[in-house]
């Protein structure tokens, strides 16, 4: 029986538990999870803690719940899409910020002239050249999100392969720190909600005026000089999940 200690509430301990094994993969999508009952033998708690696990795992996007006598709770993570600081974590480490389920295809790579919006975030000049790359992200081949990032036109001739419509192995921070030295250390995160104009209900597979979630992103340097701009539609009920430490 795992041993759950008197410092935090039992129901924290035990999801916390079953939070890490997700996060490492040690647990993967599909993975049953014990049932409220063998939670309550496996670590001697009551019905209600076990069931307030289950359902707390359940609200976070972690896991789904089927009823019935050949249903259970099994891990659910292809819905859930990482935050800029876990993006930029898991970037270094592997060049990966895709959850299991999905991947990306780099649809645009170009220099353009940067609108007014693009040319504040990045803190350029009006019309200066600014590098646009795009990507729509698929699950089970289906469009899920469309996302750009937008750096300033000066890495076109340091790191060249911003222009080149293919993943980067590295990850683009990986790729621009072994370019120049800029390491990407900052990151902040907005979301709306909002409706598919024509070129993104085209690119989603959904009807034009659909409700959608916009982000936009920044990510500074030590300095907090602003490297990337990223901006992102996505559709409904695809999760974004933040983890952060309080005191």
């Amino acid at each position: 029986m795992p041993e759950v200690q008197r410092s935090l509430p039992p129901y924290l301990q035990i999801t916390q538990h079953y939070r890490d094994l997700i996060r490492r993969g040690e647990l993967g999508d599909g993975d049953r999870l014990p049932s409220a009952r063998q939670l309550v033998e496996q670590w001697g708690v009551a019905h209600a803690t076990a069931a307030k696990v289950l359902a707390t795992l359940r609200a976070e996007g972690l896991v789904t719940t089927t009823p019935g006598g050949a249903g259970g709770t099994v891990v659910s993570v292809r819905d859930v899409a990482p935050a800029a600081r876990d993006r930029m974590a898991a970037v270094r480490q592997s060049g990966k910020i895709y959850p299991p389920g999905e991947y990306a295809k780099i649809v645009a790579a170009e220099l353009v002239s940067a609108p007014a919006r693009i040319a504040e975030a990045l803190g350029v000049d009006p019309d200066a050249e600014v590098i646009r790359r795009q990507r729509v992200t698929f699950r089970n081949d289906r469009p899920v999100s469309v996302s750009t990032s937008w750096f300033a036109g000066g890495l076109a001739e340091s790191a060249p392969a911003l222009l080149v419509a293919e993943r980067l192995k590295q990850g683009t921070p990986g790729y621009i720190e072994q370019q120049i030295g800029r390491a990407m250390s900052q990151g902040r995160d907005q979301v709306a909600a909002g409706s598919a104009d024509a070129a993104t209900a085209a690119a989603l597979e959904v009807a034009e005026g659909s409700p959608v979630l916009v982000g936009r992103n920044w990510v500074r340097d030590r300095d907090g000089e602003v490297i990337e701009f990223g901006e992102s539609v996505a559709v409904p009920e695809r999760w974004s999940t933040y983890d952060y430490e309080i005191g």
